[in-house]
């Protein structure tokens, strides 16, 4: 029963603040005893910013920024932000979608607490923040190249780092593997392989 009045809070904050945003929330849903609103990449910040400052909301912290890869999808990138109201002890999800060359405008204006969240999701996705004030890679060392978690970004990355005795530096050199990829054909490993004892069973036979 608590449950359910608390889905029922949830979905009338969720038609509250879609009827007052009007078409900048494209819809919103309850899963889980959790909030998320899907809204457009442009109006990000008035949406922010509504949240922060209308009576209903309150969401003052911002919780975190990061993204979600969807490779086969036109517009590629989930932006998602998780926002904290401590006043009314709710938490909100808001969504928008992207595509790899589209920027998505900053809320640092708004959420000071949203630089790092934004480098982060910048460095490890690609995504970038139109107005941001410093957009340069967080947690990625000089000079990397790509965005490691894309799916597209192999396992292995590009280069391997080691500290080399001769130079006295560290040193950037190609992946190098040390066998080559295996193919599995996820049989049971029991069927289709040679293993080690099975002439002795075939020899009893």
């Amino acid at each position: 029963m608590e449950f359910q009045a608390m889905h029922e809070k949830l979905d009338q904050l969720g038609a509250a603040v879609s009827g007052a945003l009007g078409g900048c929330v494209l819809d919103h849903h309850v899963a889980n005893g959790e909030l998320t609103l899907r809204v457009n990449a442009a109006d990000i910040v008035k949406v922010a910013t509504f949240l922060r400052d209308d009576e209903r909301c309150l969401f003052w912290c911002i919780i975190d920024i990061t993204a979600v890869d969807w490779p086969a999808r036109e517009r590629r990138f989930d932006v998602v932000y998780h926002f904290l109201s401590p006043k009314l002890n709710q938490r909100i999800r808001v969504k928008v979608e992207v595509d790899e060359h589209t920027a998505v405008p900053s809320i640092v204006a708004v959420f000071p607490g949203a630089n790092w969240f934004e480098r982060e999701t910048f460095d490890l996705y690609g995504i970038m923040f139109a107005g941001h004030p410093d957009m340069r890679r967080l947690l990625t060392d000089y000079g990397f190249e790509g965005h490691p978690l894309r799916k597209d970004f192999p396992l292995t990355g590009f280069v391997e780092v080691r500290y080399d005795d001769e130079q006295k530096r560290v040193i950037y050199e190609p992946v190098q593997l040390t066998q080559e990829f295996r193919t599995f054909d996820f049989l049971s490993p029991w069927e289709g392989y040679a293993l080690p004892g099975d002439e002795k069973a075939k020899a009893s036979e």
